[in-house]
């Protein structure tokens, strides 16, 4: 058998591609994100009653979540039994085309109730897109690069949701400095959705000059793509699934309470503006850009599940730290509880692709990482700004919140001690590198 290369041009385009990808991928769905917590209750759900409009707005932001395990189980099946690359392409361009769809799609005012179904539809298949991408973003970049190294390699996809998100939210924050809130409200939010069709056609360039992973072509060589890896999952990986779903919960919450729900707490509780709360998500996404790859590099020096489970146990107190220093309205606290906050999550996150990807054999690692990623989505993201949303309108206390993200972050150290360590003797054995080069990017 031909020896496999984990190092060269290679990973450095792979690298670059999986985070190109995946930032334009989130770039679309951050605009949505950010959009149903500022336009679309008043555009799509019109209701006499704020909170009611909001709710209905954060449960289309929900269908984006529920709608992942779909793309997980399709996508994911495909990415292990043809490969990589021809997935990460259809992927791009299932997310592109509903995010520019969203932007040219009529107000409740204009069509009626047909406007929310549609945008409904159109959530959905973001969601869907999402769903089949973050796995096969994962394993283009780390199994290109050293499986000694898949901390740092596979968190170029990790990337790629602050990225989107800084990028969604420099261009929201751009057109609310420019435009009137009338205008904004009107039509102005609709051309960050149609910007998404130039930066897709960006990344379909980038992704369709990759070659397909070196892991892949070797299981292609030795005939061991699977027939049935959904089956095969659940069957002989249940463990790994539950440790890799469960590992999942408590950075998906933190993130979506400070990306998402703080534009609304900001806003609505807080009495700031619309440009401050979204000024105080960019920095701190513009820092999480930088720490993501460093906390993923530092997981392989040290033990990773230690890492990421240090830092769950700082993601369930930093809130009731954070609600109290923000109560009386001034800014320049709430940017550092932001950025606090998501620097925690970056310490989560850098290391979380890794660890996700090596709780699974590489014949089954598309199948499983997307299964892991998309299920974990419905019971953490997926709901999160509803709760904050309901609990916050229920009790009138910050405290419910903060006791919500404590429980997830035992669910998160919970799904960490049932996981394993990574053995990276599983791709070097298949790719036949006994001590495969370090590859710099």
């Amino acid at each position: 058998m031909q020896t496999q290369s984990f190092g060269g041009s290679a990973v450095r385009r792979a690298f670059f591609a999986s985070l190109t990808g995946t930032a334009l991928e989130w770039y679309d769905f951050a605009i949505y994100s950010v959009a149903a917590a500022l336009v679309f209750g008043d555009v799509f759900f019109p209701s006499e009653d704020p909170a009611t409009g909001t709710l209905l707005a954060f449960s289309t932001y929900a269908v984006g979540y529920v709608s992942r395990p779909l793309g997980g189980f399709v996508f994911g099946r495909l990415g292990d039994k043809i490969g990589r690359k021809k997935i990460l392409i259809a992927t791009l361009v299932l997310i592109g085309a509903a995010t520019l769809l969203i932007g040219l799609l009529p107000s409740y005012a204009t069509i009626g109730v047909a406007a929310p179904i549609a945008l409904v539809i159109l959530r959905f298949a973001q969601g869907v897109g999402v769903g089949g991408e973050w796995g096969g973003a994962v394993l283009l970049s780390s199994e290109f690069g050293d499986p000694r190294r898949r901390g740092f390699f596979a968190s170029a996809a990790q990337i790629g949701p602050p990225a989107g998100n800084l990028m969604a939210n420099g261009v929201l924050a751009a057109l609310g400095a420019i435009l009137t809130e009338s205008q904004f409200t009107s039509w102005g939010w609709r051309v960050a959705f149609l910007l998404s069709g130039v930066l897709v056609v960006f990344g379909l360039w980038i992704r369709a000059k990759l070659e397909e992973t070196p892991v892949f072509k070797a299981m292609e060589a030795e005939q061991k793509r699977p027939e049935a890896p959904i089956r095969e999952v659940f069957t002989t990986h249940p463990r790994a699934l539950t440790a890799a779903i469960l590992s999942r919960v408590a950075p998906d919450v933190l993130y979506a309470l400070f990306t998402v729900f703080v534009l609304t707490y900001a806003t609505g509780e807080l009495g700031m503006s619309r440009g401050s709360a979204l000024a105080a998500v960019l920095i701190g996404s513009s820092f999480q850009v930088f720490l993501i790859p460093l906390a993923g590099a530092l997981s392989d020096r040290v033990n990773r599940r230690l890492l990421y489970g240090v830092s769950a146990v700082a993601a369930g107190v930093w809130p009731f730290l954070f609600f109290p220093m923000t109560s009386g309205g001034n800014w320049p606290l709430l940017a550092l509880g932001v950025v606090v906050a998501l620097a925690i999550h970056s310490l989560m996150y850098g290391p979380q692709a890794a660890f996700i990807a090596e709780q699974f054999s590489p014949r089954l690692r598309y199948t499983g990482s997307s299964l892991a990623y998309t299920l974990a989505g419905v019971i953490g993201g997926a709901v999160a700004p509803l709760l904050f949303t309901a609990l916050l309108d229920a009790y009138d206390s910050w405290i419910p919140l903060a006791l919500y993200v404590a429980v997830t972050a035992v669910v998160t150290v919970t799904g960490l001690c049932l996981g394993r360590d990574g053995n990276p003797a599983d791709d070097e054995e298949l790719s036949g590198t006994e001590q495969p080069a370090r590859a710099e990017v």
